[in-house]
């Protein structure tokens, strides 16, 4: 049934947000906040890693209480004191790391909440029948028994929406959506979102990529350090002014990238080959080299080999076939190498996913910043770390890098998801590594920081540094790389120079093409 409260189908706004303010002891992360989105729209909002915006959602969802303030929905106040309270008043929201438990299938996530009494059977029959009527009416096909863990993270998403229009949302908050899909997934996801606002659903959709805020809402909020300083129609603005507006100074969109000086071989690859835990191939042979101060761009829709290659380059997956020649070390089936050896010889490594290889979530920012470089100067001179030194060592890439708050005594859990990815990154950029593997760099960056990173990853190529680039935004690919190599499923089915760049022609290689017929 329906809160009486949200019946007010009339009111101009379905939300508004007035004078919301928020502190975390010394940090105000919202400072009198203001906001209002129109009914049946996709509303943008964009802003640096750290400007407050999933704060902002937070406390709208009922996960954070604002210290002043106001929420209005359809017209009338509300107080929202926990996600129940704000579940009641038809606000849902997917998560940028999604609320679902792995082991339950769809159906039993999306009943979570509403099982009908301890039988279930009840709950398990009306939320069947809900979840296909929903299934039908915004294309969203999911099949009900499938388990969360063998789903791809596009349908985890779709579980996600599902539950929440599941339990009545009329608004629908989404935090990053787009960070972990693929260009695929996320035209997929678009559609979606277009099909809810077409049946009078409120969107609100927080996001660090211009492009996506520019091709699917009707208007955007910006944030700047906890403050809200911008609204624009989306028809009546750029990716440039938002840019500024969110940075505070005009932005790189495209770095310059010069001329590469490609130096003696850094990396050879032959005819790798590697199977998973039960046997599938995975990489087949996969060669190719990589010279000193180049980047080597790799191409492919994800789960298409990348991930192991990188595994693999790094000594965290033992081929089955062919060997890796690299830093004076040999990775073969016949000779494994720990990773810590390979990082003493000069590798360093942004990991894909950042939480389960780059940090550890429970530790401070300094101890995340010094971890596989433990040994080294910045960790004091003596037997054991210096913890004055390895702070001072933080404090001073945090300045470097923006991070934001720059605590090095914070949990790294408490920081946003790109200033998280900061951290991981300051750590493998500052040792000026001879060979640098990356995985997605600016996953869930904001825009500020992207054009920092990708000046950071050309100045190392400059400095004769070998890097092997794997994103799953090709656009990123593009823009940085000296030559790409494509992948589909698990080898190589075409290389370009940069001269021979062509969107087109990768991605039909991308979709298992021959570089020929291409």
């Amino acid at each position: 049934m329906k809160n009486t409260e949200r019946s007010g189908a009339t009111a101009p706004f379905s939300l508004e947000l007035k004078g919301i303010s928020k502190s975390f002891g010394a940090i105000q992360a919202n400072k009198n906040i203001d906001l209002a989105v129109r009914p049946g729209t996709i509303h943008g909002i964009v802003g640096e890693n750290g400007a407050g915006k999933s704060t902002l959602m937070n406390i709208l969802y009922g996960l954070h209480r604002a210290d002043e303030g106001e929420i209005f929905i359809n017209g009338a106040p509300v107080a929202i004191r926990k996600s129940a309270d704000a579940i009641a008043h038809g606000i849902g929201m997917v998560h940028q790391h999604f609320m679902l438990v792995s082991r339950f299938s769809v159906l039993e996530n999306v009943m979570l909440g509403s099982e009908g009494g301890a039988l279930l059977k009840t709950g398990r029959e009306q939320t069947l029948e809900r979840l296909q009527e929903l299934s039908d009416t915004y294309g969203m096909r999911v099949d009900p028994k499938a388990l969360i863990a063998d789903l791809n993270v596009g349908n985890q998403q779709r579980v996600e929406i599902l539950k929440a229009l599941k339990h009545g949302a009329d608004i629908l908050i989404l935090d990053e959506p787009t960070g972990v899909l693929t260009p695929q997934e996320t035209e997929q996801l678009f559609e979606i979102l277009k099909s809810l606002r077409a049946d009078g659903k409120t969107v609100i959709m927080i996001t660090h990529k211009l492009e996506e805020i520019m091709s699917v809402t009707d208007a955007v909020s910006i944030m700047r350090r906890g403050e809200m300083v911008g609204h624009r129609e989306t028809k009546n603005t750029s990716t440039a002014e938002l840019a500024e507006l969110m940075v505070g100074r005009s932005v790189l969109l495209q770095v310059d990238r010069g001329t590469s000086k490609p130096a003696k071989v850094a990396v050879t690859i032959n005819g790798l080959g590697a199977t998973d835990d039960v046997g599938v191939r995975i990489l087949d042979d996969v060669s190719f080299e990589v010279r000193g101060g180049e980047i080597l761009g790799i191409a492919g829709v994800s789960g298409n080999g990348q991930t192991p290659l990188m595994e693999a380059l790094t000594g965290m997956r033992t081929p089955t076939e062919g060997r890796i020649d690299m830093l004076g070390v040999t990775i073969s089936p016949q000779h494994s190498v720990d990773p810590s050896a390979l990082r003493a010889q000069g590798l360093g490594h942004i990991p894909e996913d950042r939480h389960q290889h780059g940090l550890i979530l429970d530790f401070t920012a300094q101890e995340n910043m010094v971890f596989g470089y433990h040994r080294a100067a910045q960790t004091g001179s003596g037997a054991l770390m210096d913890v004055k030194s390895i702070k001072e060592h933080t404090t001073t890439l945090m300045a470097q890098y923006d991070i934001r708050p720059p605590n090095p005594d914070l949990p790294a859990r408490n920081f946003s998801g790109g200033n998280q990815q900061k951290i991981v990154i300051a750590r493998e950029m500052f040792p000026n590594p001879k060979v640098l593997v990356v995985g997605q760099p600016t996953r869930g960056v904001d825009v500020g920081a992207i054009e920092f990173i990708h000046k950071q990853l050309i100045a190392l190529r400059d400095e004769g540094c070998a890097i092997i680039l794997v994103s799953v935004e090709l656009d990123e690919v593009m823009s940085l790389s000296d030559r790409i190599i494509v992948m589909n499923d698990g080898h190589i089915v075409g290389e370009l120079p940069h001269a021979e760049f062509d969107e087109k022609r990768i991605g039909l290689m991308m979709a298992g093409i021959k570089e020929e017929a291409a």
